[in-house]
């Protein structure tokens, strides 16, 4: 895999992401098979303008531009950066996020006491946010890139099955980035997740998974990956995978934001429709006045492929400077 060839399917990453989140959002908690009707693309509805972009692209865009400005990752910049985005009162936000970024405690320890008061922290707002980690990491190989993902997962999900689901999409992010199938590579990614998780994810991306058969809904993490891994698996373009995300219903933005992940790194930058690109804008709260179009969003993700490649094996995963390490993923 040559360098432009990286950069084009780390861009297609990006890039898919945010068309997939603009693309599902007007959809949200609806029902199923909405685009098979006939509903139009990339339309106004749920509060969100034609081709806007959710929380799902904005969060991404911030841990992005904090692992670019920092040279690598600094969990505390991330958090900061996130509690000025939450602060800027976003038009979305999850109920979980939002009091893990403003329940006044630290960045090591907000996301951990939410767990221990709700007992419940497995949502999949880790995942919609994975595309630029996954693209910065990838080059790093599996384990610092699986490291990141649960790291970053940690900052607002104490629940370890977040952790994990988001550990499984950079890693397949970064098969897909060197040109394997990620599909393949599936059982030695679950090898690799945590004991107390690796059942239920073998469930939901097993090859004879469908939506229909998943138990909860897929605003949580391992039906919301499984029917990103299953749009994936059925079509063999990006367009068809996107648009099969947002037709499995219920957390159509996200879904479609991590369908759009995957199918991005798998068949590249061109394979995302101009049409749907054409009308992505991505404004960011606590940033008054500054709004991202495509053009911007296939730059962040082509800095991060190169920059990633040009560290080699040891992009950052510091929390920051005289920082530990952040939230225990033991």
């Amino acid at each position: 895999m040559t360098v432009p060839e990286w950069s084009d399917r780390a861009a297609g990453a990006v890039l898919g992401s945010a068309v997939g989140d603009a693309l599902g959002a007007p959809f949200e908690f609806g029902p199923p098979g909405v685009l098979a009707a006939g509903a139009a693309e990339m339309a106004a509805g749920g509060g969100w303008d034609p081709g806007e972009a959710t929380d799902d692209t904005q969060m991404a865009v911030l841990v992005g531009e904090s692992l670019l400005e920092r040279g690598g990752l600094d969990l505390p910049d991330v958090f900061a950066r996130f509690q000025r985005w939450a602060a800027g009162d976003p038009k979305d936000i999850g109920l979980q996020t939002e009091d893990v970024l403003t329940n006044g405690a630290p960045w090591d320890l907000a996301a951990a006491l939410h767990f221990q008061v709700n007992l419940r922290a497995a949502g999949n707002g880790s995942l919609m946010r994975a595309s630029t980690p996954a693209v910065y990491f990838a080059a790093a190989g599996r384990e610092t890139t699986m490291d990141a993902g649960r790291r970053i997962a940690a900052l607002t999900h104490g629940d370890r099955a977040a952790w994990e689901g988001t550990a499984i999409l950079h890693e397949l992010v970064r098969l897909a980035l060197g040109g394997a199938d990620p599909l393949a590579g599936l059982p030695e990614v679950l090898a690799l997740v945590h004991p107390a998780h690796r059942e239920r994810y073998a469930v939901v991306l097993a090859p004879d998974w469908h939506p229909e058969r998943a138990t909860e809904f897929n605003g949580a993490v391992w039906p919301c990956l499984g029917s990103a891994v299953w749009a994936l698996r059925t079509t063999e373009d990006f367009a068809p995978a996107v648009r099969a995300a947002v037709d499995v219903g219920g957390d159509t933005d996200t879904v479609a934001a991590v369908t759009g992940t995957l199918a991005g790194a798998v068949y590249g930058l061109g394979a995302v429709p101009e049409e749907w690109s054409r009308a992505l804008h991505v404004p960011l709260p606590g940033w008054p006045g500054q709004v991202l179009r495509a053009a911007d969003v296939v730059g962040l993700g082509r800095r991060l492929a190169e920059v990633g490649l040009g560290v080699g094996a040891e992009p950052g995963v510091s929390a920051g400077p005289g920082m530990s390490a952040g939230p225990g993923v033991d």
